[in-house]
């Protein structure tokens, strides 16, 4: 079994509730499961000004597929929770996105698939839910807890778990 860790985020509909449901999706045949779990976090729109905030969440999996097949079924989630990437503005509103930003220590460069993920030292809202979860863990040489000393992080808010969570 490999360990993934992926992130997770949107800004249109019921975010919290598509984000509960991706992580369902992403393992409901038993091929891969939730190891780790961050909180919710509201984090400023990235890329595109002039959008809803979004909400970001990062989870670790443990899982049977390999990096082909876990992307592959991360697009499906996205695609079954409404997300039409060829109709939607680069990095503009959406109601999920789903990236897989490590593979145990993989390393990919080929059309579609790049591991590590290629921005995922750069983004505070990657690092700061995937430093609740992993902040010891090193990918491409540097640790998230390093990583997110590096960036900005103002602006990005706890959410409270919802009621009965």
């Amino acid at each position: 079994m490999a360990e993934a860790l992926l992130g997770l985020g949107g800004n249109l509909g019921d975010v919290r509730g598509n984000l509960d449901r991706a992580v369902e999706l992403l393992c409901e045949d038993g091929r891969a499961k939730v190891r780790a779990q961050s909180s919710d976090f509201r984090t400023p729109p990235w890329g595109v000004e002039g959008q809803p905030a979004y909400i970001n969440r990062c989870v670790m999996l443990e899982t049977g597929l390999g990096p082909r097949a876990l992307l592959e079924r991360a697009l499906a989630v996205e695609r079954a929770l409404g997300r039409d990437r060829a109709r939607e503005r680069r990095w503009g509103p959406r109601p999920i996105d789903i990236d897989l930003l490590s593979y145990d220590d993989v390393v990919i460069d080929e059309p579609g698939l790049t591991l590590p993920h290629p921005h995922w030292a750069q983004r505070a809202f990657v690092l700061v839910p995937l430093a609740e979860i992993a902040a010891d863990r090193v990918i491409g040489g540097v640790s998230v807890r390093d990583a997110l000393a590096r960036v900005d992080a103002s602006g990005i808010e706890r959410l409270p778990r919802p009621a009965g969570q």
